[in-house]
Parts: structure tokens; C-alpha cells; sequence
């Protein structure tokens, strides 16, 4: 990294609010990703409303994922993740999530994206908008992959506004999706690109693997790569936890420097699609589609694809049934016994890198070194990046229980590595008391522990979406990418 690079890093991991030491791992050295031209053959249909009268039914039970209303909050329902974030946008806002109806509303909204007033502020890149819509494949497509990423989040506000649909997943402009066929396809070339390094090529998979694979879209971990920030699948070793954290550790990838501990940090995405590949559900050849979008019949006896996407149990019939003879009642018990599981190795994992993160806190204060924290900082790293990828994804308790917590195990086993670590480097600076741990019982309390000005950020966003968001909703009607206002 030259001198101008490194300075430009700190200088914007400053303004963001970021902890800028010397890490623990090797400098990121990126690996060069392919660069797809603009493709005027590709054409893309990105509003979903156009294929309303066409195919009424799907439309209608896309739209029924606006249903799914409710905002629930990580960080209320769990300040831990707070501190777990630290220093990261995700410490001062995480929600659950909601329908894909929601996806590019929730995406301006969420304070991780922060309040840009101009198209050219930031702080986010306009990788961030890369699994909210349609229109970014089309815009992919009209610009290709160097013209549409390296640019701000901010000045895709006016193109992307067609939240998840029809084009993601279909060929919109083909004669067989005219003829009421399927027509699949993966328009982003990322993940086309991806799928091929785990012999999963797009073009000749069985229809099964197709199926499962659109959902690759975007229910997978990713990473933000080089000067671009170019959407990137870390599947070069595999899709196990550790095959993708040996990738990152590799290239010396950090998403961002820990604002307690110092650490060099992962922050997981949601690997969906890895998680059920490892799964008895993916090893057996049941996707995504066949327990989230079953086949169901109309009133009309019409049989078509539900794509409201929701909870398998709402179609049990449908779908769980398919395979299973437990009754509803039965399986729902054993899924809510497996998540109860889960959920309680994933707290106890939790409550432990809290107390290292501060732990190695009170070691740099006691005058600890660069060389006396580094292997504790790297264990730090990789129990958080096992946690994250237990806890980022969506059905892990469903699709691969096993799998998840055997990773929540080797995650506690690396925190343990951890505080151990700690523990010695603390004595060697006459440390020999338990560190006692700031009250993070309320996110407010946390946001005060980690020094986040939350309703700064908050008076900020406000001010976002009633000046700057309109703005881009009727730029995008006088380009025709959304309807006209009734």
C-alpha cells in the first residue's frame, strides 16, 4: 500500500469514527477480480408492477411479503451486539428483516447507511445497494461492473428504488418468461463468477441447483473488494467457516478495526446459501424454493409459485409435509428446541468476546505492545467471525443446526484462546485483578460505553429522509423506473 493509499485510509477511518492501530494480521493485498463490460444485450425489466396483469397470482403473494411489518431491533433486543460491533455502522443499527417488499425502504432508512446529503457523500459505497433490487443488475448491465461500482451509495439513491423482485431471479424480456415459462437467471456477474469457483456453474446446473442458487443472489457472505469495492464471494477455499476465514486471513482482509479491543475484525453478511449447502436439507437436494416458495393452488385450481416467501410452517401442507411424517405441531417443537440450542451456545459465545474486547482494552491501557496482543487479537477475530456467521444468517437453526453449532463451538473454544492470551499479558503489566466490565445492560448504555452519539446520527437521518429521499423518488418517476404518483 503506498503512502497516499494508507493516508487516505486512516484519514477516512478517522472521519468515520473508526480505531486505526496496527492490526494483527498481514496488509490486505486484494485479489485482482474480473471486471464485466457494460452488456447492451442484457436487457432488464426492473419494475415489478409491469408484470402484475401478466401473472397475477405471483404478483399478488410478492406483494404479501409487504405483510411482514414488524421492525424488531438486535441491538435492543440485545446491547451485547453493540460492543460486538463497536466501531463498526452495525453497533448503532441492526434490525431483523423484513420482506423483500421492504428492501430498498429499509436500506435508506437504517442509520448503517448513514445521512448523505449530496450524491457524492458517504460514507457507504454503492456496493451497498448490490441485494436490493433489480435495477442493479440493469445497471450493471448499462454500465458495466467498473461504471457502476467505485461510486458512493448516495448517487444510486435516484436509480435503484424497485425493491427485490420479478427481474433478480427471471430473464423479464424473454420470450419464454412472455410464454409464462420460468426463465432463470442470474444477472449480476459477482455471483455468476462465484458459483462457477465451487462448480456450481450457473448455465449447466440441473434445474434444482438453479433454483437454489438464484438465492445466491444475496443470501451469502461477501466482501467489499479493492479500490472498486466490487461485491466479492470469499469461496476461493470453500464455504465452511474456516475455509472462507482462511481467504480472508490470506489476503489480510478487515472489515474494520475493533473500537475497544483494537482487533482486527470480520463482520459476516448472511451466508444462507452456504450454511444449507452443509446442511441435511442442502445435501439432500431440498432448496430454498421448495420450503419458502411451494407450489400452491389458486381458488381458480391454478397451481403457481408462491412468492410471498415466508415461514414453511404457513404452507405446511405444502411444504415440511412434503418430506416429513411428524405432525406440525411435533416439528415445530423440535425446530423450536434446536433454536433454543443454538440461541444459548450464541449468548454464552457472545458474553465472552464482550469481556475479551474490553479485556484487551484494559491491556493497551496498561501499556501492553503491538507484538504481546497480536495472537490475542487474532483469536479475538476469529471467535467473533464464528459468531457472526452463526448469527448473521437467516434459518440456520433449520437448515444446518448441527452445523452451526459446531461453529459456535469452535468460537468459544478461540474466545477461551483469547482470554487466556489476555490474561498473561495483563500479569505481565501487573494486571492481576479481573477487569470489571461498563454496564451495557440497555443499548444506550453501550452506545455510551463505546462512545456512539446515537441521536446525532439519528437527528441526521431524519433530516436524510425528508429532504433526500423524495428527491430521489421523483427523479426516479421522471426517468420511469417507478410509477407515476396516483
Amino acid at each position: 500500500m503506498n503512502a497516499f493509499k494508507k493516508s487516505l485510509l486512516i484519514a477516512i477511518s478517522v472521519a468515520l469514527g473508526l480505531s486505526v492501530v496496527p492490526s494483527a494480521i498481514a496488509e490486505y493485498k486484494p485479489i485482482a477480480q474480473p471486471v464485466e463490460p457494460a452488456n447492451p444485450n442484457l436487457k432488464i425489466e426492473s419494475r415489478n408492477d409491469l408484470f402484475k396483469s401478466q401473472f397475477p397470482k405471483q404478483y399478488e403473494s410478492w406483494a404479501n411479503t409487504a405483510q411482514s411489518t414488524d421492525l424488531d431491533s438486535v441491538n435492543y433486543e440485545d446491547p451485547r451486539v453493540v460492543v460486538l460491533w463497536a466501531g463498526y455502522a452495525f453497533a448503532k443499527d441492526y434490525n431483523k428483516p423484513r420482506g423483500h417488499f421492504y428492501a430498498v425502504t429499509d436500506v435508506r432508512n437504517i442509520l448503517r447507511t448513514g445521512s448523505p446529503m449530496t450524491p457524492d457523500a458517504g460514507p457507504m459505497p454503492m456496493a451497498c445497494w448490490a441485494c436490493k433490487s433489480p435495477d442493479v443488475p440493469r445497471l450493471i448491465a448499462e454500465r458495466g461492473e467498473a461504471g457502476y461500482f467505485g461510486a458512493t451509495w448516495a448517487s444510486g439513491g435516484a436509480e435503484v428504488v424497485n425493491p427485490i423482485g420479478c427481474a433478480d431471479c427471471h430473464d423479464t424480456t424473454s420470450k419464454d418468461f412472455a410464454e409464462g415459462k420460468p426463465a432463470l437467471r442470474i444477472a449480476r456477474p459477482y455471483v455468476l463468477r462465484a458459483l462457477e469457483k465451487i462448480d456450481h456453474k450457473f448455465e449447466t446446473s440441473d434445474k434444482t441447483d438453479q433454483r437454489a442458487a438464484l438465492c445466491a443472489n444475496c443470501h451469502v457472505e461477501y466482501y467489499f473488494a479493492g479500490d472498486l469495492k466490487q461485491v466479492t464471494f470469499p469461496w476461493d477455499n470453500g464455504v465452511t467457516v474456516d475455509a472462507m476465514e482462511k481467504y480472508y486471513d490470506d489476503i489480510g482482509f478487515v472489515d474494520w478495526t475493533h473500537a475497544v479491543s483494537k482487533a482486527p475484525m470480520l463482520k459476516a453478511q448472511h451466508p444462507d446459501y452456504e450454511t444449507w449447502m452443509l446442511g441435511v436439507h442442502g445435501k439432500n437436494g431440498v432448496t430454498c424454493i421448495d420450503c419458502h416458495m411451494p407450489k400452491v393452488q389458486a381458488a381458480d385450481g391454478r397451481v403457481y409459485t408462491d412468492h410471498q416467501i415466508g415461514n414453511p410452517f404457513n404452507a405446511f401442507e405444502h411444504t415440511c409435509a412434503n418430506c416429513h411424517d411428524q405432525s406440525k405441531e411435533k416439528l415445530k417443537e423440535i425446530v423450536k428446541s434446536r433454536k433454543a440450542e443454538i440461541k444459548d451456545v450464541m449468548l454464552r459465545l457472545e458474553d465472552q468476546l464482550v469481556a475479551a474486547h474490553f479485556e484487551a482494552k484494559a491491556a493497551w491501557e496498561a501499556g501492553a505492545t503491538k507484538e504481546e496482543m497480536k495472537d490475542a487479537l487474532q483469536s479475538i477475530r476469529h471467535a467473533q467471525w464464528r459468531w457472526d456467521y452463526s448469527a448473521a444468517g437467516h434459518g440456520g437453526h433449520i437448515h444446518a443446526p448441527d452445523v452451526l453449532l459446531k461453529v459456535l463451538g469452535t468460537g468459544l473454544d478461540r474466545a477461551a484462546d483469547a482470554r487466556t492470551q489476555l490474561v498473561r499479558v495483563l500479569a505481565k503489566h501487573g494486571i492481576t485483578e479481573p477487569i470489571v466490565l461498563p454496564n451495557i445492560s440497555t443499548p444506550e448504555d453501550a452506545w455510551k460505553a463505546t462512545g456512539v452519539d446515537i441521536e446525532k446520527d439519528r437527528k441526521a437521518k431524519a433530516e436524510f429522509l425528508k429532504t433526500v429521499v423524495p428527491q430521489w423518488d421523483k427523479e426516479a418517476r421522471e426517468k420511469g423506473l417507478l410509477p407515476a404518483e396516483k
